[in-house]
């Protein structure tokens, strides 16, 4: 069923709001959780679905993720047709970048004309889920759909971030909107409405008629949400996929985030610190994978010298070395140093990052090779943090990668 499918994942967003992590990075190659990037999630639900031919299409400071591809996900053998390719843009249909979501797929309709492929699943390398794509794909043939999307309940409070659709008995979807001002509840549910997850699966010559269709538009947009959606359900079967409404392969935690934000994105990462996290990470069949460096196991040290050890709800990766210090529902990425006294409370730490004796940080999120000095506090004075550092709009301080301190 999936041998005729085709990946196309876009992993060219700029990322401004997760700014200044993504100052040197894109955002699907942000950290997270200690341990993984955020296409990992992604890319992990290929491999588990059966996805065995992935373009990722790339474009805003592609490095970062090219080299994670590189060491975490040159899995596939080309010689059985099975890839992962990153593909920055080419400009083969004229002089520009992409400029949306439909015109990235649209620039790239060369290689999927070359394949063979009947179906194409469209993804985006930037939120935080687990799912079984041939779920959905098993429902996009029973339907006998041109296009399926991916759909999920969300409060109305917060629908106007998304596309928002409404689907009839047979799970049609007969109205769309990107993003409305004004949103309509699902019928029965006044406090929720159905949104699109931007997960899309078309016919490949269906997507390549409404590509053409939507370049030779001058007025819009290039975006599937947008542009393409609305018009496809005047004229096609367009067919909704509820997200977890079937078992699959995968346990139904139901969890999906869009960590575009600072506080978003902090949020997700302190999800995986509840005592029962509402995403499961420990499924043995459904792992998510990524690049594993060669780190010693963490350690917890305390000397005769030294206050023991305290924490609590937290999560050290691998190399991580704590000595007499206290932590508290925080992320310790792989090869952190915590000095005698230190303290942490509520905070994310990038890989390599040291924390001198007795400093104190509180709702931070602290990116590689920073050396925080000894006695330094950050997240107690908003008005002294915000001279220093970015501080989102909820106090979630963040220190750009390879800070250090002028004072000691």
């Amino acid at each position: 069923m999936l041998e005729d499918t085709i990946c196309m994942l876009l992993a060219g967003g700029q990322g401004s709001r997760l700014y200044p992590l993504t100052s040197d990075r894109a955002k699907p190659s942000v950290p997270f959780g200690g341990k993984f990037r955020i296409i990992d999630f992604t890319l992990s639900n290929c491999l588990h679905s059966g996805i065995r031919r992935v373009l990722i299409l790339t474009q805003y400071k592609s490095h970062s993720l090219q080299k994670h591809l590189r060491d975490a996900w040159s899995i596939f053998s080309p010689e059985l047709g099975e890839y992962i390719t990153a593909l920055p843009p080419q400009m083969r249909t004229g002089d520009s970048w992409y400029s949306g979501t439909a015109d990235a797929i649209y620039q790239n309709n060369f290689l999927l004309e070359r394949s063979d492929a009947k179906h194409v699943l469209i993804l985006s390398g930037d939120h935080i889920y687990r799912m079984d794509y041939a779920a959905m794909m098993q429902r996009h043939l029973e339907l006998g759909a041109d296009l399926t999307v991916a759909c999920m309940q969300v409060p109305l409070n917060e629908a106007h971030a998304f596309g928002i659709m409404t689907i009839d008995d047979s799970d049609r979807i007969v109205a769309f909107e990107e993003k409305p001002s004004n949103c309509k509840a699902m019928p029965n549910d006044p406090k929720h409405a159905l949104a699109s997850m931007g997960i899309y699966i078309f016919n490949r010559e269906v997507l390549a008629e409404q590509l053409s269709l939507d370049n030779a538009d001058g007025a819009s947009a290039n975006d599937f949400g947008h542009d393409i959606l609305p018009k496809m359900i005047k004229s096609h079967r367009v067919a909704s996929y509820h997200f977890g409404s079937s078992t699959g392969r995968v346990s139904q935690d139901r969890y999906w985030r869009d960590v575009g934000t600072i506080d978003s994105y902090y949020t997700a990462n302190m999800d995986l610190l509840l005592p029962q996290p509402p995403l499961n990470l420990y499924q043995d069949s459904w792992p998510i994978r990524t690049y594993q460096g060669q780190h010693p196991p963490a350690r917890v040290v305390t000397t005769d010298d030294q206050a023991t050890s305290k924490i609590r709800n937290s999560i050290l990766g691998s190399g991580s070395m704590v000595f007499g210090a206290s932590i508290k529902e925080s992320i310790l990425s792989a090869n952190v140093k915590v000095e005698n006294g230190a303290q942490l409370e509520s905070s994310i730490l990038f890989d390599n990052v040291q924390v001198g004796a007795g400093a104190k940080l509180r709702k931070c999120i602290v990116d590689k090779h920073v050396v925080i000095p000894a006695g330094m506090e950050i997240g107690y004075n908003q008005a002294l943090d915000e001279q220093r550092f970015t501080v989102s709009s909820n106090g979630v301080v963040v220190v750009p990668k390879g800070y250090q301190s002028n004072t000691s």
